[in-house]
């Protein structure tokens, strides 16, 4: 069995931080102060005290005069409507590798930081924290509530992030409901306004009686209910028509029956009249191609309102309409028989009172698909209603072919959008009737009805508290300001203009937009990023962002989503950090394949504790042994030190190409792969003793293996500096930093080298594979691996031989053989 040798030094590791001068000879740090570098890694201590660092030497604020190239970042301001839980430290932790990532690559990173707090989220979390209803306070005083509520989580969201080292520039972060951000929502109402994109209009909206207020197409989920599906009589030319419905509640709202054109059962209907159940009024029957002849009996009714069916039916037709819901969820007091009964008693009632007519021809019990409203999970309905909305409808090809203008990351979350813009229904309802939002910056004319826009120098305006400095084009001076709020997704959808400061004084969307990437999870794709394509194509006619990183959700069980209103985020992410260190939970989080889901429990977090342990013990014992290293490269590196250093270029190069295309995931495995196997596994024991004996093997030879050490640790820290930064920092200040220029190691670059020395890399191939031949006999035989073996037999190419040569005894001191023996490898 293969068995990792020992990298820990006998002697006790103590560096000092040796004072930053000249640089063309490497000061590495000595290990005879035992002032700075304690035998355990601390956690606890090293981060906040590297936390603490960074912020007063402002290493990640954005330099606005900087010459290098801008990598502009649209980070989800995390919606404040409940705890942060591990869910949100996966996907967020990814996307600030990515920043960390690119700033070492030599981008200057604007990288802020925001805060979603208005809205229905805020309002119910208000709601459920403190006991009450918004609709029981005077508006003014629930406002108040809000403020204080997200006041107190925006600072525990702001503390949880910096805990886990991310590198934002918070002197950059903004809230939707801030009078910046408002100033830009209400600014982008009124362009659109006057583009003829926003308008208002008297019609069905989707509706939650829960929440009391519209809600837009891609604020539905569906959900699958146990209902019944039932024939009922309706009557044409005194002969019995069976009609199928889910919903006989709405029976009083029938105002059509509709069949197929082509459905030769009913073709004789066409044009006749039908007489309604119950209610006994007669209705006409109808045509139309998108009646499902399979589904049902065939008959469809037409109420208003059941479905979107409906609606679509209702509008081309030009339907009566006949009120049954209520805007509280209940049945109507004008309809007979169920008047004010909640709909599933009513839906009882009726079927209860067509069966004793003997009306009700069958019902059997199916499994029904519902639209629910995400929010709060509770049956949506449609209603009569006059609200705001954006034109979307007219533009889905826009929307399909800016789809082609950016780069999907993974690629085919391209299709969920695509899926959906392609199936759009309503254009986007942007009102709400809530208390905590962006206002309307609108009144009507009390005379005339004329729609009041605020002057845009004014904004941000509150209608309810302000009024129009002129008159109405009739003359009125008297206006009634709108009452209802924007949906949240109006304002942050703006993100990219709030972060550009769009019209404000300081406006630099020239400069930001289109930004560099947006990140983002997979379930607001309908959302946040179709919304934020809309807005910026019709504010600038341009993608919004080049590149979309789409991450995956954390699952606490087989199927199950972590979430604020689940009971499965019982371990809250700051006190896995106070326990397990940010490091190890920033390590865990870059597991995953980008944009697939993950499981999550404390065993997860194991291998990044043995992670941490190694990179501090691997780094003490190379910084031991570069103390008296000057820096020089060797007039000749030994072929072990070649096949390392190229090795290690190789590994990078393999991270860059995979974090390039923000694969997270599958760069630290490159990089795990090469720092466990090949540097620590392996070459730190083929080298130990020429390392601890330069008296008997040379010091030409312990300088060459210096040289491989400080280029790959130093390698390995950059590297492992976007996962794990608090570790790699202090290992830096603590052993590196003096021989380098930088004050930061997140303030240096990769190195950019091209790899090509394929010989040296199959070399080194075998070279393992000896050394593992050697380790598996012992192990198979019993043997300790002290235990000194009389020989082994290299198998290798005959080019090889002569590499072999120069390291063999670097190979009979780690195997412990006496000799090696040599068979050409054909």
């Amino acid at each position: 069995m293969k068995t990792r040798g020992r990298v820990e030094s006998e002697n006790q590791l103590f560096g000092e931080r040796a004072e930053k001068g000249h640089h063309k000879v490497i000061q590495h740090a000595k290990a005879s102060d035992a002032k700075t570098t304690p035998k355990h890694y601390d956690f606890k201590t090293v981060e906040s005290d590297m936390q603490a660092f960074w912020r007063e030497a402002a290493i990640y604020k954005f330099d606005d005069s900087s010459d290098k190239p801008l990598y502009a970042i649209d980070t989800p301001p995390p919606t404040v409507s409940g705890s942060l839980h591990i869910g949100h430290i996966f996907s967020y932790t990814q996307a600030e590798m990515i920043a960390r990532y690119k700033r070492m690559q030599g981008y200057n990173v604007f990288y802020p930081f925001g805060f979603d707090d208005n809205g229905l989220p805020t309002e119910r979390l208000v709601e459920r924290e403190n006991g009450i209803l918004a609709k029981e306070l005077p508006r003014e005083v629930f406002i108040e509530k809000c403020i204080q509520t997200t006041s107190k989580y925006e600072a525990a969201f702001r503390a949880l992030w910096q805990t886990l080292g991310f590198s934002v520039d918070w002197s950059l972060q903004y809230e939707t409901i801030s009078p910046r951000a408002q100033s830009i929502s209400q600014k982008s109402f009124i362009a659109l306004y006057k583009a003829g994109k926003a308008y208002l209009k008297q019609s069905p909206v989707l509706w939650c009686p829960l929440c009391q207020t519209s809600i837009a197409q891609a604020e539905l989920e569906v959900a699958t209910r146990e209902t019944t599906f039932n024939d009922i009589a309706f009557k044409v030319d005194g002969e019995v028509l069976a009609v199928a419905t889910t919903r006989p509640e709405l029976l009083f709202g029938c105002v059509c029956l509709f069949v197929h054109p082509e459905d030769s059962r009913y073709q004789h209907l066409i044009g006749k009249r039908a007489r309604v159940p119950l209610y006994d009024y007669d209705i006409p029957i109808m045509a139309d191609d998108d009646v499902e002849r399979e589904k049902g009996t065939g008959v469809v009714m037409c109420a208003t309102f059941g479905d979107s069916t409906d609606v679509m039916w209702y509008d081309r037709y030009q339907l009566p309409y006949r009120a049954v819901m209520t805007f509280e969820g209940t049945i109507d007091r004008a309809v007979p028989i169920i008047g004010g009964m909640p709909v599933l008693e009513a839906r009882q009632q009726v079927l209860k009172a067509l069966a004793e007519a003997g009306l009700l021809l069958s019902s059997k019990t199916i499994e029904h698909a519902i639209a629910i409203h995400e929010r709060c999970g509770h049956d949506t309905e449609i209603l009569p209603s006059r609200q705001w909305y954006i034109d979307i409808l007219s533009n889905k090809q826009r929307y399909l072919e800016a789809a082609d203008e950016i780069n999907w990351y993974p690629a085919h979350m391209k299709h969920r959008y695509l899926t959906w813009v392609e199936n759009l229904k309503w254009d986007w309802c942007i009102s709400r009737q809530r208390y905590f939002g962006v206002p309307f910056p609108v009144w009507y004319c009390q005379n005339c009805g004329a729609v009041m826009l605020a002057e845009e120098a004014k904004l941000p305006v509150n209608p309810m508290e302000s009024k129009p400095d002129k008159p109405c084009t009739c003359g009125c001076t008297t206006f009634e300001p709108e009452m209802g709020v924007f949906d949240t997704w109006a304002t942050s959808s703006m993100t990219p203009f709030i972060n550009a400061k769009w019209g404000e004084a300081e406006d630099r969307t020239e400069q930001l937009m289109p930004m560099a990437l947006r990140t983002q999870a997979h379930e607001i794709i309908r959302t946040w990023a179709f919304y934020t394509i809309v807005k910026s194509l019709y504010h600038t006619n341009r993608i919004p962002w080049k590149d979309i990183m789409i991450s995956g959700f954390v699952l606490a069980k087989k199927g199950e989503k972590m979430s604020k209103s689940k009971q499965n985020a019982a371990m809250a992410p700051d006190a896995l950090i106070k326990t397990h260190s940010a490091d190890v939970i920033r390590y865990w989080a870059a597991s995953a394949k980008l944009g697939t889901d993950t499981f999550f429990d404390l065993d997860e977090l194991k291998g990044a504790r043995k992670f941490i342990t190694k990179l501090w013990h691997a780094t003490k014992f190379a910084a031991q042994h570069l103390e008296d290293y000057n820096g020089e490269l060797p007039e000749t590196l030994l072929p072990i030190d070649r096949w390392i250093i190229e090795k290690c270029r190789l590994t990078v190069n393999q991270a860059k190409s995979q974090l390039d295309v923000y694969e997270v995931g599958a760069a630290r495995l490159a990089l795990d792969g090469f720092f466990w196997h090949n540097l620590c596994d392996d070459y730190l024991e083929i080298v130990k003793e020429r390392l601890y004996q330069p008296e008997h093997r040379g010091y030409d030879a312990r300088r060459s293996a210096q040289y491989a050490l400080n280029d790959c640790f130093m390698n390995m820290l950059k590297c492992y500096a976007i996962y794990v930064p608090h570790i790699t920092e202090y290992l830096y200040q603590n052993f590196f930093k003096a021989s380098e220029q930088e004050n930061s190691l997140h303030q240096m670059l990769w190195n950019q080298r091209e790899t090509g020395d394929t010989a040296i890399l199959a070399f080194g191939e075998d070279v393992q594979k000896t050394v593992s031949e050697a380790r598996r006999y012992k192990s198979t035989n019993g043997l300790s691996l002290k235990a000194e073996l009389a020989l082994i037999e290299v198998k290798t190419k005959s080019e090889f031989q002569a590499w072999f040569r120069e390291s063999e005894s670097d190979l009979l001191a780690c195997c412990r053989a006496g000799k090696l023996v040599f068979t050409e490898e054909v």
